[in-house]
């Protein structure tokens, strides 16, 4: 699509070198052809090799003074059309007074002959033949003694020839503004003496009956040569340079966009000047252009169009056509004044808008389903997955599916901000129902697959993979969208799915040697805790393929586990401590084990700091023999772990074996009053069973 800008940006058509012949202007008609720009001389203009850029358009804003259109012209004494600038007449200003006085003049003034009118025609001096011809047309009414020498059909005669040669050269307006400037003003110049005498005759009370070709109606015949110019020349394909892989309706489209915008910045710059405003020259050209045009895409429009093909008009309509005309000022400011309108009406727009949205969430939702396939292949190939910066990755599915959701949503959003935001919309619903389907198919591959030799890896690169959806929903969609939530909870279910799959061998060893806590009664708890440190330790080096997020992520959950286990030890009433001494040696012994848990934990790159004041406020809970001080501790806890209940409490206080059962009851009654009204935070206890 952006190859068609180049061309539709460029400056006005000029006459190619070579591609128009040149005769004298002197130089006998004959049978006249219908284009006069063909017979008469042009100024050089650019090479048909040449683009045209910016600074060129700028330059032919000034032409050479020979191709510059000459004022308004009007008959002197001795019956030549001069420039108005340049009259004789000094009292009278401006053009309406030096022609009425050269009418005064030009009524003394014996009329030329039909053959020295017809001179006059063959020397191109329409303005002159065009009012000498008013005076011989006058003759014949008033049957003067000039009058009775010619008949009307010997005037009409000439008529006939004038008007040929004059729109004939109006047709070619286009390309005679820069070319032969002064011809195109005789020629305007003519017509406008027509129009002129026109209204002079239709003023007249009653209208003078001899004059029965009056009116002539030459402003309607402009009208209808200027809208066969304008359907001429868009129809005229030729004139524009195919584009490469342009579609034959992409090509009409560019030709007829390049051709209007190039033609009405001709008429802005040097045709609308010639004429009187009452002409409305702008503002004629422009509704012209705008309604083949609008005829044309509104017939492409009604087709059966392939998808490039319906983009490409979408794109004229709501992007091209109201904004690339006028990035020229000048005619920006004439084309504000018209205001054109659509190419399309709303309807057909809209009905087009919902075929190009079809087809395209038809087109990404095809790509998606083919890309997972792929993914599932690849899958189980038995190939190690690649690393990128130390981590497995398997990024290629979420690199096409963001680019294909992505680049529909650019697409679209190029026809126009609306467009845009409905395919966004639409894709957006997409993503969720392509991601279940890929957490599916995960958990059939983990489920199914464990055999396979790079299992781990495959885990731990789909896992990775999920940044990069994450990070797209993230940074693109609204907080308040329920496909974001329905996003980023789908790959939490496959991140966490891969944890767990990954943590279970660990996991599992860990269980043996937590239960020596218990089976030891804590005799020798720092040596299980240095043996829990390094069985944990050599796990984590597998870890490190995750990326950076994930890594810390399965590394909190590794001291969620260490703290829990641990916790779950405390409670499984095996060890009854009926002295503070021996309460006092327990406490120390789960500060130490505590401490060197974080420790590690910490060093590990673990940033659930919420979990480190668990172990050391139930060690401070055992070491405490005073009831108030236990019932603060208890308090102080439950504020900072508000998931433990009454059961957890009484299995963990069974330790305090010298506790009443009056005091184990104002404890735990303590315990119910504090935490009836906490909403649950950061979970902990919530997974432990208390038998």
């Amino acid at each position: 699509m952006m190859k068609m800008l180049p061309f539709f940006q460029s400056g006005p058509i000029g006459i190619r070198n070579g591609s128009e012949g040149c005769i004298g202007a002197n130089r006998q008609l004959g049978n006249p052809s219908p284009s006069v720009a063909e017979q008469i001389p042009a100024c050089p203009g650019p090479s048909g090799d040449e683009s045209w850029s910016r600074d060129q358009e700028k330059m032919s804003e000034r032409p050479e003074a020979a191709c510059r259109p000459s004022r308004a012209s009007s008959i002197t004494s001795n019956g030549s059309c001069t420039s108005a600038g340049d009259s004789p007449e000094k009292g009278k200003k401006g053009i309406k007074g030096i022609l009425t006085s050269a009418l005064k003049k030009m009524k003394k003034t014996k009329p030329l002959s039909v053959k020295q009118v017809m001179d006059l025609l063959e020397d191109h001096k329409l303005c002159d033949a065009a009012q000498y011809l008013i005076v011989l047309e006058k003759s014949l009414s008033t049957k003067s003694e000039e009058g009775l020498s010619i008949s009307q059909q010997d005037v009409e005669s000439v008529y006939e020839v004038l008007k040929h040669k004059v729109f004939s050269i109006l047709k070619d307006s286009i390309l005679l503004a820069k070319t032969n400037p002064e011809l195109l003003q005789q020629a305007v110049e003519a017509l406008k003496e027509q129009e002129k005498e026109d209204q002079n005759y239709l003023s007249e009370t009653p209208p003078d009956q001899n004059m029965q070709f009056r009116p002539r109606k030459w402003k309607e015949l402009w009208m209808a040569t200027v809208k066969e110019s304008v359907e001429t020349r868009m129809k005229d394909t030729s004139r524009t340079p195919r584009t490469e892989n342009l579609s034959a309706v992409g090509q009409n489209l560019l030709h007829m966009g390049k051709t209007m915008k190039e033609d009405l910045t001709v008429v802005v710059k040097y045709i609308k000047q010639l004429y009187p405003p009452e002409f409305n020259v702008f503002s004629t050209y422009a509704e012209l252009y705008h309604n083949y045009f609008a005829s044309q895409a509104n017939q492409t429009a009604e087709c059966h169009l392939e998808d490039k093909d319906i983009y490409l008009l979408l794109s004229w309509v709501h992007n091209f056509y109201p904004k690339e005309m006028r990035k020229d000022h000048a005619l920006a400011e004439e084309l504000e004044k018209v205001k054109l309108g659509s190419l399309l009406p709303s309807s057909l727009s809209k009905e087009l808008e919902k075929k190009y949205l079809d087809s395209e969430e038809a087109t990404v939702k095809n790509s998606l389903s083919k890309c997972l396939s792929k993914e599932i292949q690849r899958w189980k190939e038995d190939q190690e997955p690649e690393k990128l910066n130390g981590h497995f990755q398997s990024e290629l599915l979420a690199i096409i599916v963001i680019q294909s959701i992505y680049g529909g949503q650019e697409r679209a959003k190029a026809i126009s901000m609306a467009v845009g935001e409905e395919l966004s919309h639409r894709l957006w619903k997409e993503l969720p129902a392509f991601l279940r389907s890929y957490r599916d198919a995960f958990e059939d591959f983990k489920e199914k697959s464990k055999k396979h030799t790079y299992y781990k890896p495959i885990l731990i690169a789909n896992v990775n993979n999920c940044w990069n959806f994450r990070d797209y929903a993230e940074k693109n969609m609204a907080e308040k969208d329920d496909n974001k939530a329905s996003i980023l909870s789908i790959l939490g279910d496959i991140e966490n799915g891969g944890f767990d799959v990954l943590l279970q061998p660990l996991f599992a060893q860990l269980k043996s040697i937590y239960k020596k806590f218990t089976e030891n009664k804590w005799d020798s708890s720092n040596e299980t805790m240095n043996e829990i440190i390094k069985t944990t330790s050599k796990h984590i080096s597998d870890f490190r393929t995750l990326k950076d997020p994930f890594y810390q992520a399965i590394i909190e959950k590794i001291h969620a586990h260490l703290v829990k286990e641990y916790i779950v030890r405390l409670l499984k009433k095996k060890v009854s401590l009926k002295t503070p001494a021996q309460q006092q040696n327990l406490a120390q012994s789960v500060s130490k084990n505590a401490a060197d848990l974080e420790a590690f934990c910490t060093s590990n790159g673990s940033k659930a700091t919420w979990l480190n004041l668990a172990l050391p406020k139930l060690a401070e809970i055992i070491r405490l023999q005073d009831l108030g001080a236990i019932k603060i501790e208890v308090a102080t806890f439950a504020t900072t772990y508000p998931d433990i209940r009454k059961r957890h409490l009484e299995a963990f206080l069974h330790i305090k074996a010298n506790l009443s059962r009056s005091e184990l009851k104002s404890i735990l009654g303590y315990l119910a009053d504090s935490t009836a009204s906490t909403p649950p935070g950061a979970p902990l206890f919530s997974n432990i069973n208390v038998s």
